[in-house]
């Protein structure tokens, strides 16, 4: 799809026409990446991070959160369960967390390799080659770093960057500067891993234009996964105090500013479906935070063909919290998968078997990535 196709489907807003654009996105889903939902359980191993992301309720200046981090034992606890209920991945996630030592995570990778047929997926955001490499060879199989926005200005605001890691476009000979994140993951590809990365919707400042420019990096940097979702900022953040007044001049812009709704999220959904037609696709717990009743099953008839149940143990899924009122909160894992299998069946589809690998793997594929 180019620019003015993308820029044309964020802006419509009659129900006829949005029609036709979730039955293109479905039956690309169907004739790319088949019917099946493959689920994915999310282990959020630690809520430490040195970052100051404007709007994460995770970020290190919100002094009032409760810190954890979860032992190796109590992460193959989880694996293990993903296995009782029939996952072929789990997710490790975690905030941007030194603390997080890169040999015994490599062992916890380990182990689960040695004891599962899982596929391992790592969420950790930014982390240092030599690191990334370890995981990489202890069998981590995918990597998820989402770049947020592409527009850089806009990314250095929202995510400031830690001191002498990157530079912003308004920094001295820096005025062509590359997304920190895209050479990232272009360090990943390499290592081995598959990609995956993603978006918020309807950041303060973010255009359209901005929006359909994302839609077409996903298409750019050949990702296998894509995982978007709507702007939420903790109430606890500098985004979340602040008024519709205070940030930022250009969202002022008549008409340029993306809304954070639902509906411009499942837009964003059967686009990047459209764009990058053999990716996996969440239908994340976001929609399913702005839409309890129905907000997964509906990502999934657009586009979407992947869900997250969480295994995170109880005790620590209210210290998790990235943004307000998160789904799920206080489900048991057993809860969760039992929900999901209900919701997946009443849209007519069948839980996927295995890892669910892309068949946009088999692009990337070189004897590190293999197997």
């Amino acid at each position: 799809m180019i620019h003015s196709e993308i820029l044309h489907w964020l802006r419509e807003e009659n129900e006829d026409p949005l029609t036709r654009l979730w039955k293109r996105a479905d039956d690309c889903r169907c004739a790319h990446v088949g019917d099946e939902v493959h689920l994915r359980g999310l282990i959020e191993i630690s809520n430490h991070c040195v970052r100051t992301c404007q709007y994460c309720g995770i970020n290190r200046t919100h002094a009032a959160l409760q810190r954890y981090r979860m032992t190796a034992d109590e992460i193959l606890s989880c694996a293990h369960q993903a296995v009782k209920f029939g996952y072929g991945t789990v997710v490790m996630q975690a905030g941007e967390d030194p603390g997080i030592d890169a040999d015994w995570l490599a062992d916890v990778i380990r182990r689960i390799k040695a004891g599962t047929s899982l596929a391992v997926t790592l969420s950790l955001g930014e982390r240092d080659d030599e690191e990334l490499a370890l995981w990489r060879a202890a069998g981590a199989d995918r990597y998820l770093l989402r770049f947020e926005t592409s527009n850089l200005s806009l990314y250095n605001r929202i995510h400031p960057p830690l001191s002498g890691k990157t530079c912003g476009t308004a920094a001295p000979g820096c005025a062509n500067a590359e997304h920190p994140r895209f050479a990232i993951l272009r360090r990943l590809r390499k290592l081995g891993y598959e990609i995956g990365s993603g978006v918020m919707i309807g950041i303060p400042g973010q255009t359209y234009e901005d929006l359909a420019s994302d839609i077409e990096a996903f298409a750019s940097l050949d990702l296998e996964m894509i995982g978007v979702g709507p702007y939420l900022p903790h109430p606890q953040t500098p985004l979340g105090k602040a008024s519709s007044e205070t940030i930022p001049p250009q969202s002022a812009i008549a008409g340029r500013q993306c809304p954070n709704t639902e509906l411009m999220t499942y837009k964003v959904i059967a686009l990047a479906r459209l764009t990058c037609p053999d990716a996996n696709i969440p239908s994340t717990t976001a929609l399913a935070t702005i839409n309890k009743a129905t907000g997964r099953e509906l990502g999934l008839m657009r586009g979407a063909n992947v869900v997250m149940p969480n295994l995170t143990p109880v005790q620590y899924r209210a210290m998790y919290e990235i943004y307000p009122a998160k789904a799920c909160i206080q489900e048991s894992a057993a809860d969760c998968h039992g929900c999901l299998k209900g919701r997946i069946a009443g849209i007519g589809r069948s839980i996927g078997i295995g890892r669910g690998d892309s068949p946009a793997r088999k692009r990337h594929a070189t004897p590190a990535s293999r197997g």
